[in-house]
């Protein structure tokens, strides 16, 4: 019987040990510092308002020849649950025909209290949709090409949104990982805060107004970006 029992707790050990180290891993890749209130505790009441924009608030964002104009775009300021658990407010600048879908849809993330490292207008990074990415910022409008390509991004039309690119990097099948940082978080086994899965409440919410996750193209994977279009 000794072979049996040998053979039946090995695998058992195993996947213990699997389990563990998983855990483990995904304990040192949890970006945060702080948790919020669990679901159904109290907390502060979400908050959300919109208003027009003009061309010196859009600042580099916006030149002249860009697909839209500042007439059509708003800027939505809504409540999010921060990496270190504490609640903020951060602005997007989206379409002004997708405006209160995006602020429901974030009504959504902080209800089920999704953490965002942060939430600002990509000028505050100099327009840079490298530096916005490499500081794990929350953005929408900029207008500039497609990553790779000379077309128009659906960003420059300010319907589409990236979120936490650090921990939801762009990755392609040769390699290429953007930001680099996100380099950890491109094994999509992981679970850890901040993080967009596809059974998740992020993909769920954006969804539920007919957006499309960049996570279920072929290829890249642009496990951050989610567009009305699809691309």
């Amino acid at each position: 019987m000794a072979p049996v029992k040998r053979s039946v707790q090995r695998p058992v050990i195993g996947s213990l040990a699997v389990v563990v180290a998983m855990t483990f891993l995904a304990g040192c890749l949890d970006p945060t510092t702080g948790r919020p209130p669990a679901v159904g505790a109290d907390a502060p009441a979400y908050s959300t308002s919109t208003r027009s924009v003009s061309a010196a608030m859009l600042g580099s964002s916006w030149r002249s020849g860009c697909p839209v104009g500042p007439a059509d775009l708003r800027e939505v300021t809504v409540a999010y649950w921060g990496y270190d658990g504490s609640r903020h407010t951060g602005r997007l600048i989206v379409h002004r025909t997708v405006a209160t879908d995006i602020a429901n849809v974030f009504r959504r993330l902080y209800d089920k209290r999704f953490q965002i490292r942060r939430i600002h207008p990509v000028t505050v990074f100099g327009s840079s949709d490298d530096q916005s990415m490499a500081a794990n910022n929350t953005s929408a409008f900029n207008c500039r090409r497609v990553t790779g390509g000379t077309s128009w991004s659906e960003h420059s039309y300010g319907t589409a949104i990236d979120i936490n690119p650090v921990q939801n990097p762009y990755v392609t099948r040769s390699g290429t990982i953007l930001p680099s940082s996100g380099a950890p978080w491109a094994d999509r086994s992981l679970r850890v805060p901040g993080m967009v899965h596809r059974n998740g409440v992020v993909v769920a919410a954006f969804t539920s107004i007919g957006w499309h996750w960049g996570g279920n193209w072929t290829n890249p994977k642009d496990f951050q970006h989610f567009s009305r279009s699809g691309r």
